[in-house]
């Protein structure tokens, strides 16, 4: 009970509100109406995480939150999990440490339907761990290769789907490679199980693989010219079903950001 305690102390020395029960394992009665019930709680509070022992449910907001800065990685940096509230950023750490002091691989598992905010839980992790591992402007380098793979990968594997803007259409597994002193040496990515049929056929207002638009919506006139490029509406495996933009301001971002992560990777 002392850590228990010590997390009720911890929560109201700071003033910070409490809504429903931050650990489903102390719910008076476990159902599924009960967990259902106290996680909508925890939602309608903006608290999207809570635990169940040592597995975090997130919850999509489906908005940006703003408890992902600089203040929150020296919150959960070598805190015990029942320090703070629960988050991402405490499950990323435990990992970390227990590799640095067990000195054994470890393994997070990120599950859930479509939408239900896989792909940015991957890169909240990727991102608290590479702000962390420490390491000179050449493990920087590294790390940046690392993260500037998400947005490459993204660009040929995720779709705009009717229930996801940036739906993932492959799955993947990334392996990060540390040395003895827990600096990051380098990374793997194993991608599988894309979804081909995209490329030919969609659903009624689903589009194709984002990279597509991005060209066609983000290239400059000079780059139009010298590849010979049309409008997205000219092309049979873009104009299927019901096709319509409405985001070109976006994609010219994402175009530009698919470029700089090439030159880095």
């Amino acid at each position: 009970m002392g850590s228990r305690g010590h997390y009720r102390y911890h929560w109201q020395s700071h003033n910070v509100k409490q809504s429903g029960v931050d650990d489903m394992v102390l719910l008076s009665k476990i159902s599924e109406d009960a967990i259902v019930e106290n996680l909508k709680k925890r939602y309608m509070d903006d608290f999207i995480f809570t635990y169940i022992g040592p597995v975090l449910i997130s919850v999509n907001p489906f908005k940006q939150m703003p408890y992902f800065g600089d203040k929150e990685v020296e919150m959960y940096q070598g805190a015990a999990q029942y320090e703070n509230p629960p988050h991402i950023y405490a499950l990323a750490d435990n990992m970390y440490r227990n590799m640095m002091i067990d000195r054994e691989n470890q393994c997070v598992i990120i599950s859930g339907e479509s939408g239900a905010g896989k792909t940015v839980a991957a890169k909240y992790i990727m991102g608290y761990i590479s702000r962390v591992s420490g390491g000179g402007p050449r493990v920087q380098h590294v790390k940046d290769i690392i993260l500037q793979s998400n947005p490459l990968l993204e660009a040929f594997g995720n779709a705009k789907t009717i229930r996801n803007n940036n739906s993932s259409r492959f799955g993947k597994f990334i392996q990060v490679n540390y040395l003895e002193n827990g600096v990051v040496r380098g990374a793997v990515v194993e991608k599988y199980l894309l979804e081909k049929s995209r490329l030919v056929s969609r659903e009624k207002n689903e589009r194709n693989y984002h990279v597509f638009y991005y060209l066609l919506v983000g290239a400059s006139e000079e780059e139009r010219k010298e590849f010979k490029l049309l409008q997205p509406e000219d092309y049979l495996y873009l104009k299927q079903q019901n096709f319509m933009i409405e985001d070109e301001e976006d994609l010219r971002h994402d175009f530009e950001r698919l470029q700089q992560a090439m030159e880095m990777v």
